[in-house]
């Protein structure tokens, strides 16, 4: 079974990026549509309370989603278990997510958080009943239904949305789609996953499950703070308005590159886990780890390069104070892509307690950037936010490879070439757009995309390391268009 494991992670991740340019799509679009028809204030509002109330989507989840995919084996009991574990905790969270609304409006000083957070609150019982139908499928590889799924619950949700911003419903327009998302997802991957929830099953042995999800949890706790503390820093000292702007950058930048990311996990972690100490587990991590890296690092340096038309083009002209926040964040997200093949490998090898203790030094440094940042108002924050990863990204490699073999020499390899082809890229685009200032801002778009990608191209055809870069990439989509041999 081990000897196909690469060309399974080739087609899963085939399956899944058609699923995530389908999400990109949507996603942006609906950046595009809504804001036109939105407000910053309204995006500001809902922007404070998923900033407080999504950390209670980490502990509905509790690490056991991860659990599930990575455990070696995982019996019927334990499955079901699993199920109304993560369903009592997202009805807890509800009912707590209630009693907090007027503390959290209190925090911000705005009082219409109240029945917005009431109404948020819905979303923890529908994803906590979510979560193993969704695990269940990736354990078992079945991409393709993931990846289905994944597209159309959210299309479902931005539909609903936009009827509803039309019809003039302002923010509620916002809260409506999270709740309608949540709803589609746990109707489609319950129909896909073929499968009922039997009684919870006390014979069922959960404590190595219970164990690593509470180790992953205090690790995404953590970094959750460190990945919400702009938000919360914007929304308390600056205001709605402010936050809206900067939540604008963010969804338009940051939330499409989760969606490139979070599936590569979805892809990898089941494939790593089963490749165990094998010598295809080092190919598969530096393999990933170049299949992220290049395309991320030559997609966001062209956002730098056209950052201003690009905002001018998709959000108009009331939101022409997003365009430094995307540059920013567009650095932030390539130095985190670089770092992001790490928590693979945390993850695969059930190094759950140690990723704990990395997420805590790598939280302290991005909570302490952008504290310092924020004394500059919100472009100190995205500055702040995206020194962070700089610092952080490095020490990434360094501190798992004291902890478990990983080829950390050629990571440190590979990412270096896939910056440097970033680099080339940004300063072609910035230099295209710079010349053409005052011009169409469609054309300067248009032409600084054109001149980074050919100044990539160009790097890539003249530098012998880059061009071996690009055969692997080449072998790996071959192996994700090779049907599956029978048996």
């Amino acid at each position: 079974m081990t000897t196909d494991l690469a060309g399974r992670a080739a087609r899963g991740a085939f399956a899944t990026t058609l699923g995530l340019g389908a999400r990109l799509v949507i996603q942006v679009g609906g950046v595009v549509v809504l804001a036109r028809l939105l407000s910053p204030h309204d995006y500001g509002i809902v922007a404070m309370v998923l900033a407080i109330v999504g950390v209670g989507d980490l502990l509905r989840d509790f690490g056991l989603s991860s659990a599930a995919i990575q455990a070696p084996h995982l019996t019927t009991g334990q499955r079901d278990n699993l199920f109304w574990t993560n369903s009592g905790i997202g009805l807890a969270l509800g009912g707590v997510t209630l009693a907090l609304a007027h503390p959290i409006a209190a925090f911000y000083d705005t009082p219409e958080l109240v029945p917005v957070t009431y109404a948020l609150s819905g979303m923890f019982l529908l994803n906590g009943m979510t979560t193993q139908y969704r695990a269940s499928l990736v354990r078992t590889m079945r991409f393709r239904l993931v990846a289905t799924v994944d597209v159309l619950s959210p299309a479902i949700a931005l539909v609903v949305a936009v009827v509803m911003a039309v019809h003039g419903a302002g923010y509620w327009a916002l809260v409506v789609q999270q709740l309608t998302a949540a709803a589609s997802g746990l109707v489609l991957f319950a129909l896909a996953g073929r499968w009922v929830p039997g009684r919870f099953d006390r014979g069922a042995p959960m404590r190595p499950l219970y164990s690593f999800g509470a180790h992953l949890l205090a690790s995404q706790l953590v970094g959750y703070l460190a990945n919400n503390v702009d938000s919360l820093t914007i929304g308390h000292r600056f205001g709605a308005a402010p936050l809206g702007l900067y939540n604008r950058a963010f969804q338009l930048l940051m939330n499409p590159l989760n969606q490139v990311r979070a599936p590569s996990t979805t892809v990898a972690l089941p494939v790593l886990s089963k490749a165990g100490t094998t010598p295809q587990f080092d190919r598969i991590v530096k393999v990933g780890q170049l299949t992220l890296a290049y395309p991320v690092c030559v997609g966001l340096a062209v956002v730098v390069g056209v950052a201003e038309p690009v905002v001018d083009i998709l959000l108009g002209s009331d939101w022409s104070g997003v365009a430094p926040l995307l540059r920013l964040l567009a650095v932030a997200g390539a130095f985190q892509t670089l770092a992001y093949v790490g928590y693979w490998v945390y993850l695969a090898r059930g190094l759950t307690r140690q990723l704990l203790h990395y997420s805590t030094v790598s939280a302290v440094i991005r909570i302490t950037c952008v504290l310092v940042g924020s004394v500059w108002g919100v472009v100190g924050v995205a500055a702040g936010y995206a020194i962070a990863p700089m610092l952080a990204w490095p020490l990434s490699l360094w501190w798992l490879s004291r902890i478990t073999p990983v080829p950390v020499a050629a990571l440190y390899r590979g990412a270096g070439r896939a910056l440097s082809v970033g680099v080339v890229t940004g300063a072609a685009a910035s230099a295209t757009t710079w010349a053409l200032d005052g011009r169409s801002p469609w054309l300067q778009v248009v032409a600084g995309v054109l001149a980074g990608l050919a100044g990539a191209a160009m790097l890539l055809l003249l530098a012998r390391p880059l061009r071996d870069d690009v055969a692997d990439l080449r072998a790996a989509l071959t192996a994700a268009l090779r049907r599956p041999r029978a048996g």
